[in-house]
Formats: C-alpha cells, structure tokens, sequence
C-alpha cells in the first residue's frame, strides 16, 4: 500500500495547506485571536461618581494623600534583628499627659560557631603511607588523611591517636574530636 509520499513536494505542499487550514478554523472558532472585539455585547457604562473610584482614573486624589500622610507607624514591638526576642506588646496609654518611656532593645547574646558533628572512631597507619582517620556524619562514613576535606566543609588538620583536629571551614572553627569507643 502507497501513501503518496514519493513525490517530496507535494506532500510539503500538503502539509503546509493542512496546517493553514487548522490555523484558519482555529482563528475564526476562537474569537479572541481573530480581533480586538470583546466576545459579548458591551456593557452600559457606568458614569463615575465621587463615592466610586475608578481605578484607572489618573487624577490625583489630594485627599487620600493627605490622610495617608497623617498615619504613623507604632509597630507590634517586636525587634526583628535579635533572632528569638520575645514579641513585647506595648500597652496603650490611658494619660494624654504621660508619654511612654523609649524602649531599649533586649542586649544582644554573641552566639558562637556550631559545633562539628564529625565523630572520630578511628585511625588507620600502615608503614610508608600517611595516617587515616575514620569520620562518621549521621550515616556517612568518611575516610581523610592530613589536609582532606570532608562532606565539602571540614578540613583534617592534625591526626593524632587519641583525637583529630578539624577546622569547619564555612564557620572558620577549629576543633578537637576525641576518639570515641563503640
């Protein structure tokens, strides 16, 4: 059985006529892609009044910018730059004479680095190769000598028996893990 596709150019031609024939009953199905006209009949217009506003009106409202310019800002009384700081409502004052007394943030508590999660359970010497040490992160186990980088952010810098000196190197905190048993 033939489909007809021997000759090239007809079948180009074909496809091309197809295609404009699609794009045709599509452009005149959907009305939206055929003119700027709105699908349904227009609506009556509704005159604009002082108590509506509409919003594509490009005058200016000196009113609205008036009042909004009379509106301060009292804030919920929380500081939002001390991580942890208690929300403090400030309670309204009932003397028109008494002012309220300013508010002095809580001071701040200097956090130092995290510590290294790395345990230490282990070290591995044979004679002419460098020292090994045996790390563990939750699941993963990680094999480092002097100098290697390990879980892409600590660095062994001293193996000795008995602990292993790391340095976090996103926080820039050293630290001593001993070797521990089990």
């Amino acid at each position: 059985m033939k489909l007809g596709t021997e000759n090239k150019f007809e079948t180009f031609a074909a496809i091309i006529l197809g295609l404009g024939a699609l794009l045709s009953i599509g452009y005149w199905l959907i009305p939206s892609l055929s003119s700027n006209k709105p699908a349904t009949a227009p609506e009556a217009r509704t005159p604009v009044t002082k108590s509506l506003i509409n919003p594509l009106d490009p005058t200016i409202r000196v009113d609205l910018l008036e009042s909004a310019q009379n509106v301060k800002y009292e804030g919920k009384g929380r500081n939002i730059f001390v991580p942890g700081a208690p929300v403090e409502i400030p309670k309204p004052d009932t003397s028109p004479l008494r002012k309220p007394a300013p508010q002095t943030p809580p001071p701040v508590v200097a956090q130092g680095p995290p510590p290294i999660n790395l345990k230490f359970f282990g070290v591995a010497s044979r004679a002419g190769e460098a020292q090994k040490v045996f790390l563990s992160e939750g699941e993963s186990i990680f094999v480092a000598h002097e100098g290697d980088i390990v879980n892409s952010r600590y660095k062994v810098v001293k193996i000795n028996p008995q602990s292993v000196e790391i340095e976090d190197l996103l926080n820039n905190n050293r630290q001593s893990i001993p070797l521990t048993q089990g």
